[in-house]
């Protein structure tokens, strides 16, 4: 008799159908849950601990730390969660992923795993062809579709393995001691690109009897350390904070497998002896979820240096930009983005608002008075040059924004979206306002009219009353039921402006233009009417604007 030839391309269709499987499980599951999973992840991860059990729950569920990662990378550069509680959940995604295992050990090695997967393929397709219409039918398809490939791949690598078992001598690979078995899990998870795969492959050779229960192990381990490579390799190319989380991802697997690797036999032995397992196969993936847990053990305690340590590493490729959110924060998850351009909107009007102090503290009109030193400490900033800022944060906002319509938006989401628009745009033209006439303010400030510097100081006190009544209801405003209206209608204050002028001028001489201080009172007021209208758009949405 012959001996029997292995058959490569099946043991690679295995991988294959096995790695597409699992795709389509994570993006059938994204579909259907994923918003609840970054709403989960959004709220309940303010701690450590709490990062590390969501990290698990979710990765166990969706079956994807790449998936996991995402979200984190997302909030963390949005500024929902800080970098200590994102090592959290990476640490748990480690855990959480050992589930794929404990799912193929259960189901796929008791019986025919090809006829189990048949009716998950043949159901699921025909959801996902006739229900295309309908997301949710589609999805629950799809899901089918992945699970019946994921199991119907790991028949044919279990196959391909068993048929060559008893062909394989693995003499030679033991004579170089269990170092070989770590190289080998280190470089075929590299190689595909997958620890879930590597896994499958572990189990379907120690089915057939080709390695041990402690070679298995020692192959696992080794997967711990090379599904790092991928994450390496794809942050590659990224901003600060995914290279740190791609080097923390490192160092936790590089250490706990080395860690454990030093005592793997006496791990091994220890576990058997206090459960009783006879199952090799079911032995192994508990071994897999306790190695994850002494790496959460290991690393727990010590995530506050860690992620000091972190933070000042890859310094050099922060974002480029004057957004400070959005920057790093990618619009594939639509709850981080939009809460980032909440974050970058605050900024804009914060920077407005500086703007338009700055305007009015450019100059000083006791200037002469004061000493060398102190005219060089009160030089004019550049205003021109603040207003440019604005502008380039503008346009960096608006093609985030553009970029995010391309997201499948919620309604709500997309009416958020819209409200930050407007007032992004209203913050600007507010801005503006002011640009457009303060080379007259500068004028005003200089002259010895009396007359003049009366209106100056007039339009001056208004302007930042007005702004310290606005941020007073941004601060609190949760406890106010509706918007000031005073802080709305201001066309009563340039009316009593002009009527005050037309008085005064009859009784007292002011040498310069009318028609242009009444110019800078209307700019002022629509500077102060646009600023009131960025808040009322962010905080309660266009229609108010429109009814006020």
């Amino acid at each position: 008799m012959e001996p029997t030839v292995f058959d490569f391309w099946q043991f690679l269709a295995g991988i294959g159908l096995f790695l597409w499987g699992m795709h389509q499980l994570e993006t059938a599951v994204k579909e259907m849950a994923g918003k609840s999973f970054r709403h989960l992840l959004q709220k309940f991860t303010n701690t450590p601990i709490k990062g590390i059990s969501v990290g698990a729950l979710i990765t166990a569920i969706l079956q994807s730390s790449s998936l996991v990662t995402l979200m984190v990378l997302a909030f963390l550069g949005a500024g929902v969660i800080n970098l200590k509680n994102s090592l959290g959940v990476i640490l748990g995604a480690n855990l959480g992923t050992t589930a794929t295992a404990w799912i193929v050990a259960t189901l796929g090695f008791k019986f025919s795993v090809a006829s189990f997967s048949m009716p998950f393929l043949g159901i699921g397709s025909l959801f996902f062809l006739f229900f295309s219409s309908r997301p949710l039918l589609r999805n629950i398809g799809m899901f089918s579709v992945g699970f019946g490939l994921l199991f119907l791949g790991l028949d044919f690598m279990k196959t391909s393995i068993e048929e060559v078992a008893d062909q394989i001598d693995l003499q030679a690979f033991q004579s170089y001691g269990l170092w070989i078995y770590l190289l080998l899990g280190m470089v075929i998870t590299a190689l595909i690109q997958s620890s879930s795969a590597m896994i499958v492959i572990v189990l379907s050779a120690m089915s057939a009897d080709i390695i041990t229960l402690t070679a298995g192990v020692s192959m696992i381990l080794g997967a711990k350390i090379g599904t790092t490579i991928t994450v390496s390799i794809g942050s590659l190319g990224g901003n600060a904070d995914k290279k740190r989380l791609a080097l923390a991802h490192f160092t936790f697997n590089v250490v706990t497998g080395l860690v454990v690797f030093s005592f793997v036999e006496q791990l091994i032995a220890l576990t058997s002896s206090i459960v009783e397992i006879k199952d090799p196969l079911m032995e192994l993936v508990l071994l897999n979820s306790i190695i994850s847990l002494i790496g959460i053990l290991l690393f727990a305690p010590f995530l506050g240096p860690f992620e000091k340590w972190l933070t000042h590493r890859f310094s050099k490729d922060e974002p480029q930009g004057f957004s400070v959110y959005t920057k790093r924060v990618s619009v594939e998850v639509p709850e981080a983005a939009i809460a980032a351009l909440e974050k970058d909107i605050l900024f804009t009007y914060q920077k407005a608002i500086n703007f338009i102090s700055n305007v009015w503290r450019a100059g000083t009109p006791s200037k002469n008075n004061l000493s060398i030193w102190r005219k060089i400490l009160l030089q004019p900033k550049d205003l021109h040059q603040s207003y440019q800022e604005l502008k380039t944060l503008e346009d960096e906002l608006t093609e985030y924004h553009l970029a995010l319509l391309s997201q499948n938006l919620q309604p709500a989401e997309a009416q958020k979206l819209t409200s930050l628009m407007l007032t992004l745009r209203t913050l600007i033209y507010a801005s503006k306002d002011l640009k457009d006439v303060m080379h007259n303010i500068r004028e005003m400030e200089d002259s010895d009219n009396s007359l003049l510097m009366y209106f100056y100081k007039e339009i001056k006190s208004y302007s930042f009353d007005f702004m310290e009544e606005l941020s007073r209801y941004m601060e609190h405003q949760e406890e106010i039921t509706e918007f000031p209206k005073w802080l709305i209608h201001n066309e009563g204050v340039y009316n009593f402006w002009i009527s005050d002028l037309y008085q005064r001028i009859q009784h007292e001489k002011m040498d310069y233009p009318i028609s242009t201080l009444t110019n800078v009172m209307k700019q002022v007021i629509s500077s102060m009417d646009n600023l009131s209208n960025a808040v009322i758009y962010w905080k309660h949405g266009e229609k108010e604007v429109i009814d006020n």
